[in-house]
């Protein structure tokens, strides 16, 4: 399998997931003709993409998913309360109904060779969720956009060979910048997103020997720096005893505006 993040971050998301044989996209959140070239870039056809799987509606999560249904007919997976409000969303303009195919909660689905297993996670959207993807023996997770996590989230993290985890803000930056305070307030909850300190907490809790990679995502561009994420995250691994030895931890920060290393397993 591989895991190719086309555009990370506030401004919009699009992640690749696949196999040889299964092509599948997490989320279209910037344009169709950014999408459509990071596909490209991998050497796939946005013709051979088997679906997009959608993890809540806000908009930088589902900005471009109109035009590529439009345009290719894709299928869209999500869960019947996020379709309804990207059915009703105005800014991506009309979509067939029968596009959508229901998901639900730990209920796990296959797209080809791939099973996916949608994970709930917390967040200030209608009905969010992460995916989990499995294919023979390769095991990896896209995980953005949650205010905290649980053991729910621990054990459905736990035995992956490459995880995506949002790593949004320094908790410092957000709280001395920029942003209205109602804002700072509504990240930092538990609706919010997870900090790089949350982040590395959280990788504690499901790393092992085996894992292959980390990649860090859903940067905010006002309130974290690339390599301030890379420094946090690894410092919390690093103080934590924890049953891990790989020296030099497989960590990697996904782009914002173009395709990042793309982490075959």
């Amino acid at each position: 399998m591989r895991i190719c993040p086309i555009a990370s971050g506030s401004s919009g998301n699009c992640i690749y997931v696949g196999s040889d044989d299964t092509h599948l996209i997490v989320d279209c959140g910037i344009s169709g003709k950014r999408a459509t070239a990071g596909i490209n870039s991998l050497d796939i056809s946005m013709d051979d993409i088997s679906g997009i799987l959608v993890t809540h509606e806000h908009t930088d999560h589902i900005g471009g998913l109109g035009v590529l249904a439009r345009r290719y007919g894709i299928p869209i997976f999500t869960t019947p309360m996020t379709a309804d409000a990207i059915l009703r969303s105005p800014g991506i303009g009309k979509i067939d109904p029968c596009l959508f195919n229901d998901v639900s909660p730990d209920v796990p689905f296959m797209i080809g060779d791939i099973e996916i297993n949608p994970l709930r996670v917390s967040h200030d959207a209608i009905d969010p969720v992460a995916y989990r993807f499995k294919s023979g023996s390769s095991k990896g997770a896209v995980v953005t956009d949650l205010g905290f996590y649980n053991d729910y989230i621990v054990e459905g993290l736990k035995g992956l060979d490459v995880l995506m985890i949002e790593s949004n803000h320094d908790i410092n930056m957000l709280q001395v910048g920029p942003y209205p305070y109602p804002l700072k307030q509504r990240i930092l909850s538990d609706k919010g997103h997870l900090s790089n300190e949350s982040a590395g907490k959280l990788l504690c809790e499901v790393l092992h020997d085996d894992m292959k990679h980390i990649i860090l995502g859903h940067l905010s561009h006002e309130n974290n720096l690339p390599e301030l994420a890379f420094e946090s995250v690894r410092a919390e691994i690093t103080v934590s005893d924890i049953p891990y030895n790989g020296g030099d931890f497989p960590i990697s920060v996904a782009k914002r505006h173009e395709p990042s290393l793309c982490v075959g397993f």
